[in-house]
């Protein structure tokens, strides 16, 4: 099993980097949009109209892409105070439990995000001309990049390998 996800654990950390490479790029694309449409309308008195729209669809990607790397590296937010004072088993019982939890919000991602994309696919955007179902695929994408990274940390933690860059203590007590 041990060799079985440390196979796994190259193929999450290559997805891994990719998805954070991506939101970096989204992250630079949003930067150079706004900038250009403060540049035509203060400079050029002028206004490009996808811009707004493009910088916010974008945003979407690079908000969902680095929260569900995140997740992956073990920088959510958590409120740890109580397991500086239990044993090493407790803290991997309590790590698992919150990974269960976002597994399950990953999957409420996917599920709703996936309903407000049907929902809004017979809409068009009016200044990007594509379907407003475009604005709900970065919450899905994440959603599923959460739920499989979640799932790779509770695998990690039940194959007994080490998991400390994934947020858990390995010392035992």
């Amino acid at each position: 099993m041990q060799n079985t996800m440390k196979s796994i654990a190259v193929g999450m950390s290559l997805t891994a980097r990719i998805a954070l490479w991506a939101a970096g790029t989204g992250l630079v694309l949003m930067t150079a949009l706004i900038a250009a449409q403060v540049f035509w309308r203060y400079v050029l008195n002028d206004s490009i109209s996808w811009t707004e729209p493009a910088s916010v669809m974008v945003m979407g990607w690079f908000i969902f892409l680095g929260a569900a790397v995140g997740i992956r590296e073990g920088y959510h937010l958590s409120f740890d105070v109580l397991l500086y004072v239990l044993p090493h088993k407790a803290k991997m019982v309590l790590y698992t439990i919150s990974d269960g939890v976002v597994t399950a919000f990953g999957c409420g991602m996917i599920w709703f995000g996936w309903q407000l994309a049907e929902k809004t696919s017979s809409n068009v955007l009016p200044s990007l001309g594509i379907s407003g179902a475009f604005d709900f695929i970065p919450l899905v994408a994440g959603g599923f990049l959460i739920v499989i990274f979640s799932l790779e940390r509770i695998a990690r933690r039940l194959a007994g390998l080490p998991t400390a860059r994934f947020g858990d203590d390995p010392v035992e007590d």
